[in-house]
């Protein structure tokens, strides 16, 4: 490649990174402000749904079409791995979709330090929301003060900056005493959330575990729902039994089953 064509690419390079820093009109960058018509039960559905994608395969278009649906369907937000955080922002300014991301994510045994630092780069380019892994093989040798300082520690980043943490228990791991020493830990950590699963485990949301966990938690905190949750059928038995937000990748199913 002679220096002309270098500087013809480095000029479309550069007309392409002007386009996309370019100020947006108030509404979803990737669907105009237009959302899909979508009422009634598909409405309230729609908006109890983190509209998920954390596949480690996921490519860009793949995030824009995460994108472009929750603000379609108005979803409550997408659930995004870390470094797509920057680009979902992006798209979704001005839209009420959130942007939710993960820490400690999928096994819950980085340090603390680890999981602040990953949480706070992540509220600095447009996250407004964490779903943290509690620290599983610390909570079963029973060290619950690591536990409680873990998630009160990433709790209170996300609190400073105004955004709200989800703590995944991946129940799959646990028996029930577990799960209700982890639910116990987290809300005397001042977690917003407790969630079931990271999608990853051995398996995933249950309504009894939904059940136990909004049974320990109280009406105060949410309970989040995630792991496996791909019908209409799922989604109602897990609100039915404690859940007040789902994570799911099958959403415009879910969603589109409820319009009909």
């Amino acid at each position: 490649m002679d220096t002309e064509e270098l500087d013809q690419l480095a000029a479309r390079i550069g007309e392409e990174i002007i386009a996309r820093m370019a100020p947006r009109a108030p509404g979803c960058g990737t669907c105009g402000g237009s959302a899909k018509r979508v009422t009634g039960d598909a409405q309230a559905v729609a908006r109890l749904i983190d509209h998920t994608l954390l596949r480690p395969e996921a490519t860009r278009d793949d995030i824009l079409r995460v994108c472009r649906e929750a603000c379609q369907y108005s979803f409550a937000a997408v659930c995004v791995n870390p470094y797509w955080v920057p680009l979902a922002a992006s798209e979704l300014r001005g839209s009420p979709v959130k942007v939710c991301t993960v820490a400690g994510f999928p096994l819950g045994a980085t340090s603390t330090e680890s999981k602040v630092a990953e949480t706070a780069a992540a509220l600095r380019v447009g996250a407004q929301e964490i779903d943290m892994v509690i620290n599983v093989g610390a909570l079963r040798s029973g060290d619950f003060d690591a536990v409680k300082g873990d998630v009160q520690a990433v709790a209170g980043a996300c609190h400073r900056a105004g955004a709200i943490v989800k703590v995944i228990l991946e129940t799959a791991l646990l028996d029930d005493k577990q799960k209700a020493v982890a639910c116990t830990l987290a809300r005397m950590a001042r977690a917003d959330f407790v969630k079931t699963s990271t999608g990853f485990g051995p398996a995933g949301a249950t309504a009894h575990d939904v059940a136990l966990m909004r049974q320990v938690v109280g009406p105060e905190m949410g309970v989040k729902a995630a792991g496996g949750i791909r019908t209409l059928e799922d989604f109602r038995a897990m609100v039915a039994a404690g859940a007040t937000r789902i994570g799911a990748s099958s959403s415009v199913a879910i969603v589109e089953a409820a319009a009909r």
